[in-house]
């Protein structure tokens, strides 16, 4: 049986990109490519999923905001 999650990904100031399951609570890594990323990020989930149930939300999408500096 498989499960699916979604994984929000962002790059650092660094340079790395950071990849976390909203959710699984505290469930993120990262990883200098996306490569290694989704392998690390399969892992933590797997972790994750022994010590958590995931809980229940939606994915509606992502929004960019404006602010005055």
């Amino acid at each position: 049986m498989t499960q699916e999650f979604y994984v929000l990904i962002e790059r650092d100031e660094d340079g790395f990109f950071v990849g976390s399951v909203p959710s699984l609570r505290g469930c993120h890594t990262q990883a200098k490519s996306m490569d290694v990323l989704m392998r690390r990020i399969q892992e933590a989930i797997s972790l994750c999923l022994n010590v958590e149930k995931p809980v229940s939300n939606e994915f509606v999408g992502v929004q960019r905001v404006a602010v005055p500096a």
